[in-house]
C-alpha cells in the first residue's frame, strides 16, 4: 500500500494511511508426504500401500508424532499410449498424510523417518505461525503510531492544529500471514531445512480532523 494522504480543506479532514510490520519466527510446521503404489492387480495394490503406510504411522507414532491425519487418497487407472492405441497399464494408489508438529527441529527426523519405512512422497514442507492474533494485533498498533505520526508532521508543516483523535479508522488488512517458507516436491533435495522469519503486516486509513 502506498504510503500518501489526502486533504478536505472544505471539511478540514486529513486522510492518512499507516503501515506496520512484524518479524515472527515459526512455531509448527506442516508437511505432507505418502505412499504411493502400483501394480496390475488394485486388490494386492491397495494391501501394500495399507501395509507401508501402516508402518510409516507406527515409525512416525515412536518418535512422538501424533498428530497427523489423512490428506489425499486417491486410487487411478493408469494408461499409456502407442500409436494411438490405449494399454491398460494396471493401477496406482496414493495415500498422502499431513502432520502438524511444533517440534520444528525435527522436521528432517520424520520425513527421514517416513522415507526409511517406505514412503515415496514428500509433497510439502510449510513453516507456519499457530497464534497469529497476537502478532496481527502488534503489527496493527504500529500501523496506527505510524499514521498518527504522519497526521502530526503533515500539521505541524501547515500550522494546523490536530485534533489528535481520529474521527475515522479503517482497518485494511485481516490477521493472515503467509507461511515464512514452502516447499514443493521438486524444492525438497536435502533434509536440513530451516524456516526462516516471516511477517505479519497489517494497514489502517486514518481520517483527522483539523483546524
Amino acid at each position: 500500500m502506498e504510503n500518501n494522504f489526502q486533504i478536505k480543506r472544505d471539511q478540514n479532514i486529513m486522510t492518512v494511511t499507516g503501515t506496520g510490520k512484524v518479524k515472527v519466527i515459526p512455531d509448527m510446521v506442516v508437511i505432507r508426504l505418502g505412499v504411493l503404489t502400483s501394480g496390475d492387480n488394485l486388490s494386492s495394490v491397495q494391501e501394500e500401500n495399507a501395509r507401508i503406510s501402516q508402518a510409516v504411522l507406527e515409525s512416525l507414532n515412536q518418535i512422538g508424532i501424533t498428530d497427523l491425519a489423512t490428506f489425499q487418497y486417491l486410487i487411478d487407472k493408469i494408461y499409456d499410449f502407442q500409436n494411438g492405441i490405449r494399454i491398460d497399464r494396471g493401477f496406482s494408489v496414493r495415500h498422502i498424510f499431513e502432520i502438524r508438529t511444533h517440534m520444528i527441529d525435527m522436521s528432517g527426523i520424520i520425513i527421514d523417518t517416513a522415507v526409511s519405512m517406505g514412503a515415496n512422497l514428500v509433497e510439502l514442507i510449510s513453516f507456519e505461525v499457530s497464534e497469529t492474533e497476537t502478532y496481527y494485533l502488534e503489527a496493527l498498533s504500529l500501523a496506527l503510531t505510524n499514521g498518527t505520526i504522519k497526521a502530526r508532521s503533515i500539521a505541524e508543516k501547515f500550522n494546523a492544529k490536530l485534533n489528535p483523535i481520529p474521527t475515522r479508522i479503517i482497518e485494511n488488512t485481516s490477521p493472515s500471514v503467509s507461511p515464512s517458507r514452502t516447499f514443493l516436491r521438486e524444492d525438497i533435495v536435502t533434509t536440513p531445512i530451516e524456516p526462516g522469519a516471516t511477517s505479519i503486516e497489517a494497514f489502517v486509513t486514518l481520517e483527522f480532523s483539523y483546524s
